[in-house]
């Protein structure tokens, strides 16, 4: 079918609009990776835009040569790693629960998960509470304080609920259990639901830096995030990585921090990247 000339006209407008959207998204990470590998001068006088100027890895010889960002990234890793599979556990567990209709006081259970969606307790409580569990300044009070989001329960609960009860029914009629029926049937038929929301944790506790300054003291428990915030918002790199021979300052070893904090995160992201829409989608409806 030909097109009109005002469709034509809109089709033009709304691709340089996306073009104008992604220019704007990618820019500000283009101008990170190419400050980072420019010289410091380069970099404090404007000269870098787009493009690198006098190529250096510099930044990033200070970066690593710092005893404090391989243990913020251990830190990190740890904590994405433990807090993953712990969320993952519990919120499939729960939404497996609350998808089933002959939950006693399900409907009561799920307004209960809904209100969360839109009052929280605020930070003080939250705070105290963690206090008087006596879970300050401990590695427990990351992995399990914020262990399960209430959009991604609600997601898979209503991904549950779109596998057929008849699939259930036949296992139970060969002799499966209910564990066996969620470990050999349920998960298995939901993999593109499962690394959706394994994604949303993944990167919500790579990213994590607010609570984990607010509840860590000591510095060998600290992630990367909180690092890299003392770093881009206090502009105080530490004296080990400004006071060495190859000539790297502050602002430049900010920006390799940067890289360094996100580029796990983009490495993994594309081989799960097939599963991410398809599970958002499937999830959104039933039947």
């Amino acid at each position: 079918m030909l097109e009109s000339r005002a469709e034509k006209w809109f089709y033009a407008l709304n691709y340089v609009l996306l073009a104008l959207v992604a220019i704007g998204a990618l820019y500000p990470f283009l101008y990170v990776l190419s400050a980072s590998v420019s010289s410091p001068e380069a970099v404090v006088t404007g000269a870098v835009v787009l493009w690198p100027k006098q190529l250096t890895l510099q930044a990033y010889e200070a970066v690593f040569r710092e005893h404090g960002i391989w243990v913020g990234y251990a830190n990190t890793i740890f904590y994405t790693v433990a807090g993953t599979l712990v969320s993952m556990a519990i919120s499939v567990c729960g939404a497996y629960s609350l998808s089933k209709k002959q939950l006693a006081g399900r409907k009561l259970f799920n307004a209960i998960i809904a209100v969360t969606l839109f009052f929280n307790a605020g930070m003080i409580p939250v705070y105290l509470n963690f206090r008087d569990l006596h879970l300050l300044d401990s590695r427990a009070a990351i992995v399990f304080g914020f262990a399960v989001s209430t959009f991604n329960v609600i997601i898979l609960r209503t991904f549950f609920q779109s596998i057929p009860e008849e699939i259930e029914e036949a296992a139970r009629i060969d002799g499966a259990g209910q564990a066996a029926i969620l470990w050999r049937i349920v998960l298995p038929l939901s993999k593109a639901a499962l690394a959706t929301i394994s994604l949303f944790y993944a990167v919500s506790r790579w990213n994590g830096y607010f609570w984990a300054m607010l509840l860590l003291r000591s510095r060998d428990k600290i992630p990367l995030q909180v690092l890299l915030n003392r770093l881009v918002v206090q502009m105080k790199p530490s004296d080990t990585m400004m006071t060495d021979s190859s000539g790297a300052i502050g602002e430049t070893i900010i920006y390799a921090t940067i890289v360094v904090a996100i580029v796990p995160i983009v490495a993994v992201y594309p081989f799960i990247q097939r599963y991410f829409v398809k599970g958002v989608t499937i999830g959104s409806v039933k039947g």
